[in-house]
């Protein structure tokens, strides 16, 4: 099966209203070509899982500029002043969670697990309306499993197989995403033939990745 699509074939995939988790940590190791192409399609009520919420002018920060995103669950706002704004004024739901967290809640999903354990959060609002579990006089929380339809991620090389390897601090959740969504699309800075990636350096098995964009 050749897993290469175009950039339109893949942005097709993307529907109003679906959860898409994007890979990145402030616009590094975010796939560009496939945001600037959702940007252009227009596609709305986006729920967006990432790291941050980038810059006004650089990866997911384009989307909630353009008013595509309708919710956000994210470690941090970011560098984007929009966000902040949009939230304040009720015009868009931003749900903070702790960046260990929220890797480990997708983790929990791409494993199957029910979720994870977590002290983090105890005494604060984050711990309100969830289920708490004492373990050995110690108080958890229960963070349930994190997933999506769609996870948009970026790789520095890839196989035509969709094995995946990432340069450095690209990694950046992406590699946690390609295992929590129902479709997986990785944006590829090189395609290479099978074989082209050392086994040693796959970081993303391509059995995870459904389709490839060339970027």
């Amino acid at each position: 099966m050749d897993k290469q699509i175009s950039i339109e074939e893949a942005v097709a995939q993307v529907k109003d209203g679906m959860t898409v988790m994007i890979g990145g940590f402030l616009a590094c190791g975010s796939p560009h070509r496939i945001i600037d192409a959702l940007v252009q399609k227009g596609v709305k009520d986006l729920t967006i899982i990432a790291n941050d919420t980038g810059f006004i002018d650089k990866g997911i920060g384009k989307l909630v500029v353009n008013g595509q995103v309708k919710k956000v669950v994210a470690t941090h706002i970011g560098t984007n002043k929009e966000t902040g704004r949009l939230m304040n004024e009720g015009k868009m739901e931003v749900v903070l969670v702790p960046q260990g967290t929220l890797a480990e809640q997708i983790r929990a999903a791409g494993a199957g697990l029910g979720g994870v354990l977590t002290p983090i959060g105890i005494g604060t609002p984050v711990a309100e309306g969830k289920d708490q579990l004492v373990i050995d006089g110690k108080t958890y929380l229960l963070e349930k499993p994190v997933k999506a339809d769609i996870a948009l991620i970026a790789g520095t090389k890839v196989d035509v197989k969709g094995n995946v390897f990432y340069r450095e601090a690209t990694q950046n959740f992406n590699p946690l995403m390609a295992t929590a969504a129902d479709l997986v699309i990785v944006e590829a800075g090189e395609v290479v033939e099978a074989g082209g990636i050392d086994p040693h350096l796959v970081m993303t098995p391509g059995l995870f990745v459904d389709y490839i964009v060339k970027a």
